[in-house]
């Protein structure tokens, strides 16, 4: 009779233990861009508590030493890569679609070599670049060829079409979700912060990317805190990456490789995209 009862309690406890599996935990990204410009902007950003990613402009004049400070905080570090805009002024260093083929490697290396330490890359404007094919194919192809761990879809255009290059060329990638500051401000950072973590509910993970503001990193520094109240864990990109993320089709691919970085048609910007 013991022998029975036992068998019939191991036997619920295996069934009740099959059929009630721990909820995965919500996973938010969160990456301060442009940094690099400003020292004290960029330690600030560095001192947020947590797993806050740090995108860096190369040739600022405070990138190499700030990055080594991130390295050093255990921040995952990305190149903030400059592309072209469909408006507006462009960074200096925007890759422009004149360029010779031979010349835009050699500028993709200057600036990926200007950041220590990164692993990831995002980019910095872009809604012309992101938004023309062949620019995305020979971009997605050079940085597949030099190893890049992860691209970050900045999603400045509603038109991009960075992140389905990205995964088609074999890099591990994902998109922007919110924008934490697109309108500067203590109580917009807090709202935005708040639908960050309505959509990860929603979806398993989200990403957003904010700047190094006083007002978005004040707000940061208090919301940070209260990730385990409000459900949720902060994660670096390439994890949230990894657990959400369908894992991008292995190479080689039979993909059409463009000759040209021929700019296509300026797309118009919509509510929420940036150039």
């Amino acid at each position: 009779m013991r022998c029975r009862q036992l068998w019939g309690t191991l036997l619920a406890l295996t069934i009740g233990g099959a059929t009630t599996p721990a909820a995965a935990v919500p996973l938010i990204s969160i990456v301060i861009d442009d940094l690099g410009d400003s020292w004290a902007e960029g330690q600030a950003a560095i001192a947020l508590p947590g797993a806050v990613a740090c995108a860096f402009l190369p040739e600022s004049p405070h990138t190499r030493r700030l990055a080594e400070l991130a390295h050093a905080a255990r921040k995952e570090i990305l190149v903030h890569l400059p592309l072209e805009p469909v408006a507006g002024r462009a960074h200096p260093l925007a890759l422009s679609a004149q360029l010779a083929t031979p010349q835009r490697s050699d500028w993709l290396g200057e600036m990926l070599a200007a950041v220590p330490y990164a692993t990831g890359v995002n980019n910095h404007q872009g809604s012309l670049a992101t938004s023309n094919r062949g620019a995305m194919h020979w971009l997605m192809r050079e940085l597949s060829l030099r190893s890049t761990a992860f691209f970050i879809d900045s999603m400045t255009s509603t038109d991009s079409v960075a992140y389905p290059l990205a995964r088609a060329y074999g890099i591990p990638a994902t998109r922007r979700r919110v924008f934490l500051d697109h309108q500067r401000g203590e109580a917009e950072t807090h709202a935005q912060f708040q639908r960050l973590v309505r959509i990860a509910k929603e979806t398993g993970g989200a990403l957003a990317i904010g700047h190094p503001y006083p007002e978005t990193l004040k707000a940061l520094a208090q919301l940070l805190p209260q990730l385990d109240g409000l459900g949720v864990a902060l994660v670096e990109p390439s994890v949230l990456i990894r657990r959400v993320e369908r894992q991008p089709p292995p190479l080689p691919m039979p993909l059409r490789m463009a000759t040209t970085l021929s700019p296509a048609p300026e797309p118009a910007l919509s509510a929420g995209a940036m150039p």
